[in-house]
């Protein structure tokens, strides 16, 4: 399986319910998290930069780079809701096929 196909893969499985969840999580958690708001706008850039990219890999290792050092390695913080949990879960396993 080549890199390229893994990274469409997981896009095709997690970014609609990302662009859905990413917004609500930001507004319901961003007062107690504000770097979620970070977050919020890295995977915007994200998805603009692919959905640019089209068919081709975009150039995302800067952006994976930075959400990785503001998650903490998307380390979910105790006090948050499935949601938040989930958004972390989903852009780990984006960035891991991205960087496979």
């Amino acid at each position: 399986m080549s890199k390229q196909l893994a990274f469409n893969e997981v896009k095709e499985k997690h970014f609609k319910t990302l662009e859905q969840y990413v917004p609500i999580v930001a507004r319901v958690h961003g007062d107690n998290h504000p770097e979620f708001h970070e977050v919020h706008k890295l995977f915007e850039l994200i998805n603009k930069k692919t959905k640019e990219a089209g068919s081709e890999k975009p150039q995302l290792n800067e952006e994976f780079a930075k959400l990785r050092e503001i998650t903490n390695n998307y380390t979910v913080p105790a006090d948050v809701c499935e949601s938040y949990e989930a958004v972390y879960k989903m852009l780990a396993e984006v960035d891991k096929a991205y960087q496979a």
